[in-house]
């Protein structure tokens, strides 16, 4: 029984208890803030397909970057928006899981989907002559498929670590599935868990040293060439933005996820809990679309 006890579990999720009063509301602002990440994330995936002058590797990647967006924030908001309208906010154990890969490999995909996006526009800038010999078409499917496949396979792997744990517990206390939250309600020891989760964070942070490393290097070279300058504030900018943002995204998250108290208010708890599902995935393509004067 203890190990089929997770299969039939339904679990309840309980951030939304404190949002009935005005859950349409809530409802209708979220709706909202849905429609327009789809709006702007498809405004820019489309107007790269259709423009020939910008099948180019930056504009490749920012359009897997918006396509992203929308894998991961499908994982969210369709069952988020269902539970306003509900009095219920349950989820079966198998789509807890399916959220938790989706929402997670999704935060992943764009770690490696920054760092490569940092790889091209150091090329770019600092090996300008040997640019188009490096970044050929089969270099950059390969790095797409990089972005999604190393994401895809950690979250597997989590997933099954995850799936022999019992739970002795039905409340998630946040308005989605969430891997932590779920194995706080193990009945047995997760070390191993543990142990994944740590060595994940450690390999998907030598991303960020790369980022950091690589915009040094580019900062050398800019400071002598005025083209090169002008060159890193039209397109290295946006990505710095980016990244920037979404690091502290995902710091709101992670602080939340282990430190956040119960004393804290219902609202800003879901705040922090969905910030880096809301921002990131919003000004993402806005950024792109403003910023680029290509795509401008």
């Amino acid at each position: 029984l203890m190990d089929n006890l997770s299969f039939y579990t339904t679990l309840t999720l309980s951030g939304l208890n404190d949002s009935r009063i005005n859950k349409y509301i809530y409802f209708g602002f979220t709706f909202l803030g849905y429609i327009s990440i789809i709006f702007v994330n498809l405004t820019l995936i489309v107007t790269i397909l259709l423009e020939k002058s910008l099948h180019e590797p930056m504009y490749i990647f920012v359009c897997n970057l918006c396509f992203n967006g929308l894998y991961g924030t499908a994982g969210l908001y369709p069952k988020l928006l269902a539970d306003f309208l509900s009095d219920s906010h349950v989820i079966s154990y198998s789509g807890c899981l399916f959220q938790i890969f989706v929402i997670y490999s999704s935060v992943l995909c764009e770690f490696t989907n920054l760092t490569v996006m940092a790889y091209d526009r150091y090329v770019a800038i600092c090996r300008p002559l040997q640019y188009n010999s490096i970044m050929t078409s089969l270099l950059i499917g390969k790095l797409i498929l990089f972005t999604w496949i190393c994401p895809s396979f950690s979250m597997i792997i989590t997933i099954i670590l995850t799936v022999r744990l019992p739970l002795c517990g039905l409340y998630v206390e946040k308005l989605y599935c969430e891997h932590w939250s779920i194995v706080k309600l193990s009945c047995i020891p997760t070390t191993y868990n543990l142990v994944y989760g740590y060595i994940i964070i450690a390999l998907f942070l030598i991303p960020v040293f790369y980022v950091f490393y690589s915009y040094i290097r580019i900062i050398a070279v800019c400071r002598t060439s005025q083209t090169d300058q002008v060159k890193f504030m039209n397109t290295c900018l946006p990505h710095l933005l980016t990244f920037t943002n979404f690091l502290i995204a995902m710091l709101f998250d992670g602080l939340y996820s282990r430190y956040g108290s119960k004393a804290m208010s219902q609202a800003l708890r879901n705040v922090m809990s969905l910030e880096f599902l809301i921002i990131p995935p919003l000004f993402n393509p806005i950024i792109y679309g403003l910023k680029l004067h290509q795509i401008r």
